[in-house]
């Protein structure tokens, strides 16, 4: 009997292989394969197989863009809880729990530095901090770098990640979308450059405002950008949608984008329409 059991050593040491394998792989939605979640990081969090772009924090974006030496700006703001709202957990709740998981005050970073040669102001959004939402801090964040490009004549980039405007927020979240507006409608007097860089998903009041505002607007491969979801707007016009509707291609084929480009490609792409932008 002793040929159908087996020893506690061989249980510990399967065991022991289970835990330092776990969470080291990755199974890609584009292709299917598994991919080493080493080679994706590595890869930019692209799929090394068929070129799917994964979600990336905006710590690693701006890693990605910027050069060694830049400056986090405009921290230390947090959200406060005008509404005293509770859904399914109160809100103050859910932002302990974003601000512990991310490390983040809300779902926004400021930098200041240079890609390639040019001097710029990126804002980046984080979409694992409450779907990247836009409340009153994300509003004030990019307003500020809205303000800095102004003040510098520094050419602003915005990545944005999100579903939207924050719904625990109301009126709050909402406002936040005229006055970033405002703030880019001066910028556009001013002539100083702004590129908007939608990646998936780019949702609701953000794509409503400065998402599309940009001078130049450009989104990662199979970015999801659209105001309503696809759903809704089934269910709405009882039609079925055509295939690929809101994702980056269709809307570079019928005119809503310039261009749609890889992640691997974004900074020099980027640092060539800036030498075009500012040749003068």
């Amino acid at each position: 009997m002793s040929w159908f059991k087996r020893n506690e050593t061989e249980i510990e040491a399967g065991a022991e292989k289970r835990v330092r394998t776990e969470g080291l792989w990755t199974k890609c939605d584009g292709c299917g394969q598994t991919i080493w979640k080493a080679d994706m990081e590595a890869n930019q969090n692209v799929c090394p197989k068929c070129g799917k772009h994964f979600k990336m924090s905006a710590h690693a974006r701006i890693e990605s863009l910027l050069e060694p030496g830049y400056t986090l700006v405009d921290g230390g703001l947090r959200s406060t809880d005008p509404l005293n709202f509770v859904d399914l957990k109160p809100y103050m709740a859910r932002l302990k729990k974003a601000q512990d998981d991310t490390g983040l005050d809300d779902a926004i970073l400021n930098a200041t530095g240079l890609l390639g040669h040019h001097p710029v102001v990126l804002s980046v959004m984080e979409y694992s901090f409450i779907g990247g939402s836009m409340g009153a801090v994300v509003g004030e964040t990019i307003a500020r770098a809205v303000d800095r490009s102004l003040e510098s004549k520094h050419p602003l980039i915005i990545v944005a990640a999100s579903g939207g405007a924050r719904m625990m927020e109301g009126i709050v979240s909402l406002m936040q979308l005229a006055k970033i507006s405002a703030g880019l409608a001066q910028l556009d007097d001013a002539k100083v450059p702004y590129i908007s860089v939608l990646t998936d998903p780019t949702t609701g009041g953000v794509t409503a405002s400065f998402a599309m505002l940009g001078d130049l607007n450009v989104a990662e491969p199979g970015a999801l950008i659209g105001f309503a979801g696809p759903r809704v707007i089934e269910q709405t016009i009882r039609q079925k949608l055509p295939e690929g509707f809101q994702r980056s291609e269709f809307l570079l084929e019928h005119g809503m984008l310039d261009a749609v480009v890889s992640r691997k490609e974004m900074k020099s792409y980027l640092i060539r329409a800036l030498d075009f932008m500012q040749h003068q």
